[in-house]
């Protein structure tokens, strides 16, 4: 039987630390709208306090979660154990984009550590549900590493490059919900380096 817990209390942070991997589910209000899903790794994850979540969001191909949370708000983070005893972890809570020129981005971008990957924001979660289940059906993997494409990729363009795509593709989602502003995009930080950390 799955349990639910009051707060990301010790061993669940401590669970959280080993998993390489976690899966992040929004969807619009419209009956019609389309539901999104991404995976997310490279150590984007922090945890604030004992409910609160945060990630960085990197620029894409799309902007459907910042869309929907900022239509909506509804958003939930789902991680899952590839090795050792199964185990599965949702986080179910209203997100909020925190784009660079929001006077909260510096405080919770210090909490990561600073790569070539600049994220165009920020994603905040104050999580209202925390529940586990089994995991029996989850296949066990090894992790080998993380991919470095995006680093290899950005080494190559300018941060110049990388602004007129997000202007381009980010500013709307696939149902034509709003994404990130103008603003918000040409906000982003300098890349502290070219290369990949270590």
């Amino acid at each position: 039987m799955g349990k639910t817990y009051p707060s990301i209390d010790a061993p669940i942070r401590a669970w959280i630390g080993r998993q390489k991997v976690f899966f992040v589910a929004t969807a619009p209000l419209g009956r019609d709208g389309m539901v999104n899903c991404s995976p997310k790794g490279l150590d984007t994850l922090r945890i604030v306090d004992d409910r609160t979540l945060a990630y960085l969001d990197f620029g894409g191909s799309g902007v459907e979660t910042i869309a929907h949370l900022k239509e909506n708000g509804r958003i939930v983070v789902m991680m899952c154990a590839f090795d050792g005893p199964p185990k599965i972890f949702r986080f179910h809570g209203r997100g909020e984009v925190v784009a660079a020129n929001h006077d909260d981005f510096g405080g919770l971008y210090d909490l990561f550590e600073k790569t070539a990957l600049v994220p165009r924001a920020i994603i905040r979660i104050h999580v209202e549900r925390i529940s586990d289940s089994c995991g029996f059906g989850v296949p066990l993997y090894d992790f080998v590493a993380d991919r470095d494409a995006s680093y290899k990729y950005l080494d190559g363009v300018s941060q110049e490059d990388v602004t007129e795509y997000l202007l381009q593709n980010n500013q709307a989602s696939l149902d034509g919900l709003a994404g990130l502003t103008p603003e918000e995009i040409k906000a982003r930080p300098p890349r502290p380096t070219a290369k990949a950390a270590g």
